[in-house]
């Protein structure tokens, strides 16, 4: 019989980490929420830029 060199790695998933398996959310946005909260707030500190010196003076 010819002696097998061959290197032989553990089996299991190859050091792949599953997350979404840790941890759950209890709150969830989707993500159409995620654009228009991220739209609003651009609209709120453009509107602080132009507007908010006024208002500490």
């Amino acid at each position: 019989m010819a002696r097998d060199n061959k290197i032989r790695m553990p089996s299991g998933q190859g050091g792949l980490t599953r997350y979404f398996d840790e941890y759950k959310s209890k709150i969830e946005f989707s993500p159409g929420a995620v654009i228009v909260l991220t739209i609003v707030v651009m609209i709120i500190v453009i509107l602080l830029h132009y507007f908010g010196s006024g208002l500490l003076s």
